[in-house]
């Protein structure tokens, strides 16, 4: 392998992520189902890999070589030590998810939402690190204002987001606004911006063409969804991909939020010690205005 840096799993489909707009067509068929495959790499041989993809097996080949190694059988080998070395096994919460799932159809959607949740938490975090979320932390305080833009339910989200920042005094903005769309506030942007994007399939256009725009303006784009080929993660400068598996029709949720219930931790401890007298001071006055329920006492 000509590629030392690539030691792991991880930083090869993030190699393969940010290389997929330069690769030609039939390259992009390949490595974007790799991407979505990335679980069969290690156990599914090269033939049925390309048949999965629709293209020649060949093709894999020069998708490994375009990344620097040698073969094939060499992409392959930092997803074979990935298996090898295992996740952490958990005997005692298979046994607990099993019990969840007896007493007829409802509990067994109860079981199989818990394992989803679990299974999407686990997928989040083991993808990703402490290191790239405190890069993303360092540019949130580091930004003259970030914008977080998600649309339906991602907007919610974003707002929740842009809220709790809003008592550590961050200059962040969940968009769109009511009554705007995402472009109304991505042309106030200006360079030193941050744009925090997120969509998941069916991706929506509007926030495609809005990391489209910022990194034309010069905007650093952090992407956010729920595959490494999701046409704004090739676009951004950071990625995290979110599980959102779920036996419901509606997406997960709670990776999602996971992640950016981490991303506020490590704004507050990366920022300025004045932060945290801003969100003492921001309590206390709630709680001067009575905004908290106190039982009455007599």
């Amino acid at each position: 392998m000509n590629v030392p840096s690539m030691n792991s799993a991880p930083q090869v489909l993030n190699e393969l992520t940010s290389r997929l707009a330069t690769f030609t067509p039939e390259l992009q068929k390949a490595a974007a189902h790799v991407l979505e495959n990335a679980n069969l790499v290690s156990i599914t041989s090269i033939r049925t890999m390309a048949q999965g993809a629709e293209v020649k097996p060949n093709t894999l080949v020069r998708m490994a070589r375009a990344l620097g190694f040698d073969g094939y059988e060499d992409f392959r080998k930092p997803f074979r030590e990935q298996v090898i070395r295992g996740r952490e096994d958990f005997p005692d919460r298979a046994r607990w998810l099993q019990s969840l799932s007896k007493g007829g159809k409802l509990s067994s959607l109860y079981a199989e939402m818990a394992s989803a949740s679990i299974e999407n938490i686990e997928g989040l975090f083991s993808e990703t690190s402490a290191t790239a979320l405190k890069e993303v932390a360092d540019a949130i305080v580091k930004a003259r204002v970030t914008y977080v833009l998600g649309v339906g339910f991602a907007n919610a989200i974003a707002s929740n987001f842009a809220y709790l920042a809003s008592m550590a005094g961050s200059s962040i903005v969940a968009i769109p606004r009511n009554g705007s769309l995402p472009v109304d506030d991505l042309a106030r942007m200006e360079k030193g911006d941050l744009l925090i994007a997120m969509t998941f399939k069916p991706y929506r256009r509007e926030v495609v063409e809005g990391v489209e725009l910022a990194r034309a303006q010069g905007i650093e784009v952090i992407g956010i969804s729920d595959s490494p080929a999701s046409p704004i993660l090739v676009r951004a400068d950071r990625r995290f991909v979110v599980p959102t598996e779920t036996p419901q029709f509606f997406p997960s949720t709670v990776a999602l939020t996971a992640l950016f219930e981490t991303i506020m931790a490590f704004v507050v401890a990366e920022a300025k010690p004045d932060v945290i007298s801003n969100i003492e001071r921001f309590h206390q006055r709630r709680h001067e205005f009575g905004i908290y329920w106190k039982e009455e006492t007599k």
